[in-house]
């Protein structure tokens, strides 16, 4: 049987030496390289053609998810499994949207880690319990309360004290923009100005305080 080939992605080297020493325990799995960030997996996905990709989310420089997405519009067939230590609903939104086939966190066991990595392998979701129960309950809730990944984010950044103008040159929209996505924003949590809408976003769990 051909090994599942595998490209590890984080930016901390004792994480990606731990995880290859993880998973050179299964014959069926082959590191073939590793990079620190995101530009790096999309380089080293042209060279080396990895069936599956191990993909932090948070890198200095080129994010997982920008990569995520980078990767799946130049290499589709490879497939993004993201493991990481968040699991806000901003995080978990942005990856999937991005195109990954699976979510894990970095304390998820290791046969559980084997085997989500040969369902992505075969292009099957494997999603961290958490992260299904979070994904499930946003599902469930009403239409008009469920933000969009892109209010969840620009919400994360007015979390963070950003101005209208900062979270549009961060997400590369305009302040207009910026705006309209805040009302909406307003109108689906109920609420009427933004750190009532911070507030109630981290009692929801849409985002967290680590985020």
């Amino acid at each position: 049987m051909t090994p599942i080939r595998l490209l590890i992605v984080d930016d901390h080297p004792v994480v990606r030496a731990g995880i290859e020493g993880m998973l050179a325990s299964q014959p069926d799995l082959e590191i073939v390289g590793q990079a620190a960030d995101g530009a790096g997996a999309i380089d080293l996905c042209a060279d080396l053609h990895p069936a599956v990709v191990l993909m932090d989310l948070r890198m200095a420089g080129m994010d997982g998810v920008a990569a995520t997405r980078a990767i799946k519009s130049r290499f589709p067939a490879i497939q993004v499994l993201v493991l990481t230590t968040y699991d806000s609903d901003a995080d978990i939104l942005r990856a999937i949207e991005a195109g990954a086939t699976g979510y894990l966190l970095k304390d998820t066991p290791r046969e559980q880690l084997f085997q989500a990595i040969r369902a992505a392998a075969r292009g099957e979701a494997a999603l961290a319990p958490t992260v299904a129960a979070r994904l499930m309950t946003r599902m469930r809730a009403p239409a008009e309360e469920a933000l969009s990944a892109r209010e969840v984010e620009v919400l994360a950044w007015v979390a963070r004290g950003a101005s209208n103008r900062q979270v549009g040159r961060e997400l590369h929209i305009s302040e207009a923009t910026v705006k309209t996505h805040l009302i909406h924003i307003f109108d689906k949590l109920g609420v009427a100005d933004r750190t009532a809408a911070v507030t109630t976003a981290l009692e929801r769990g849409i985002l967290s305080l680590e985020g």
